[in-house]
C-alpha cells in the first residue's frame, strides 16, 4: 500500500479499448479524501466504463490507477475490499428480503455474522427501510431498490463508494432522497464519493468538484462555479425574423458584449453583464429595420459550460428517452 497523502482515487492516462472502439481514451485525474467527485457526461461517454476498470471489474487496456494506496492490476482484491459500489442496475434478489440482501454482500466480502447484522440493520436504518427490511425486495419500490442497492454498498466499511448514476429513472421527489443520503455519507460519516450522472442539477447540487467528460476524454475538471466561469459572461440568444443582412459585427460593438454567434435567424451572444445588453440589443435590432423573434437570458450553468466545452448541450428531456429504455433493462435484469 502506497501513502497517498490525502489522494483517494490517483488515475493516470487509464484507456479501455474494445476492438476498435476506445470507451476511454487516456483519462488523468485525482480524487482528494473526503470530497464528492463527479463524472458528467451523456449516455455513452465512458463513465460506466471508468468506475468498471476502477472497481477491478474491467482490465485497462492501457495506464494504471490506485485506488486507496492499491494498484488495480497489481492488488484488485486489496481494491474491491476497500470500496463500495452502488451500480446502475438492480443487483438486489426480488425473492429474499432486505436484510438477506445485505447479508449476503457482507458474506460476499467474508465478513463474520456477528458483525455483519447488526451493520446491516444501522444502514437499513440510515436509508430508512428498518420496517421493510424483513420483506421480500419483490415487494419494494423503484427508490426503496434504490435505497437498499445504497445500503449494500456500504457493508464492507469502505473508504470509497462508487456511485454509477445512481438516480437514474427515479422520480424526482426519490431522486432527492438519494441525494440527502449521499450528502450525509460525505458529511456525517466524512466518506469519499466518485458519482456518475448526465443530470446537471444532480452534479452541480452534490460534486465538489466535476470532471466533464464526452468520447472517452475528460474535457476539463474543476468545481461547478469555475466550470461556470468557463462560459465567459450571461448567455443572450436573440431570434430575429429576417436572417438577413448579418448583424453580428454591429452587436460586437455593444459595451459589454464580449462574443456573438450567429446561426440562421439567432444570435447566441455573451455579455457581462446580460441585463444592460439585452436593452442595447433589442434597440439595435430595431433601428436596422429587424423584427425580433424571441429573446432569452441564461446565467451561466454546467449546461452552457458542456456546450461552451463540447460545442453540444446534455438535455435532460433528450437523456429522459434513454431513461425510460435502461429502467425497463435494470427491472429486468433484477427479475432473473
Amino acid at each position: 500500500m502506497v501513502d497517498s497523502g490525502g489522494v483517494v482515487v490517483d488515475v493516470e492516462s487509464l484507456s479501455k479499448t474494445f476492438g476498435t472502439l476506445k470507451a476511454v481514451d487516456g483519462v488523468t485525474f485525482q480524487i482528494r479524501e473526503g470530497e464528492i467527485f463527479g463524472f458528467l457526461g451523456p449516455n455513452g461517454a465512458g463513465k460506466t466504463t471508468t468506475i468498471n476498470m476502477l472497481t477491478t471489474l474491467l482490465r485497462a487496456s492501457g495506464g494504471k490507477a490506485v485506488i486507496n494506496g492499491y494498484d488495480i492490476r497489481k492488488q484488485p482484491n486489496e481494491v474491491r475490499r476497500s470500496v463500495g459500489v452502488v451500480p446502475q442496475e438492480y443487483t438486489a434478489d426480488e425473492d429474499i428480503t432486505g436484510l438477506q440482501n445485505i447479508l449476503l454482500c457482507a458474506d460476499l466480502y467474508g465478513l463474520p455474522r456477528n458483525d455483519s447484522r447488526p451493520h446491516a440493520m444501522e444502514l437499513l436504518e440510515l436509508v430508512e427501510l428498518q420496517e421493510a427490511a424483513n420483506r421480500k425486495v419483490g415487494t419494494y419500490s423503484g427508490g426503496m431498490r434504490r435505497r437498499l442497492e445504497l445500503a449494500s454498498g456500504l457493508i464492507n466499511y469502505p473508504k470509497l463508494l462508487f456511485l454509477d448514476e445512481p438516480t437514474l429513472g427515479l422520480d424526482v421527489q426519490t431522486r432527492s432522497a438519494v441525494w440527502r443520503y449521499i450528502r450525509m455519507l460525505k458529511e456525517e460519516y466524512r466518506m469519499t464519493l466518485f458519482l456518475t450522472t448526465h443530470y446537471l442539477e444532480e452534479a452541480d447540487s452534490l460534486c465538489d468538484r466535476i470532471a466533464i467528460i464526452d468520447h472517452g476524454h475528460i474535457i476539463k475538471i474543476g468545481t461547478p462555479d469555475e466550470l461556470k466561469a468557463t462560459v465567459g459572461g450571461d448567455i443572450i440568444a436573440v431570434g430575429v425574423a429576417e436572417a438577413e443582412p448579418d448583424i453580428s459585427a454591429d452587436i460586437a460593438k455593444i459595451p459589454l458584449v464580449k462574443d456573438v454567434k450567429k446561426n440562421g435567424n439567432e444570435y447566441r451572444i455573451k455579455s457581462e453583464v446580460g441585463e444592460e445588453s439585452s436593452i442595447q440589443i433589442i434597440d439595435l435590432v430595431r433601428s436596422k429595420g429587424l423584427h425580433v423573434t424571441k429573446i432569452s437570458l441564461t446565467k451561466p450553468s454546467l449546461d452552457e459550460a458542456y456546450l461552451e466545452l463540447t460545442g453540444r448541450s446534455i438535455r435532460e428531456e433528450e437523456s429522459n428517452k434513454m431513461d425510460a429504455f435502461k429502467q425497463r433493462i435494470t427491472m429486468m435484469r433484477a427479475r432473473r
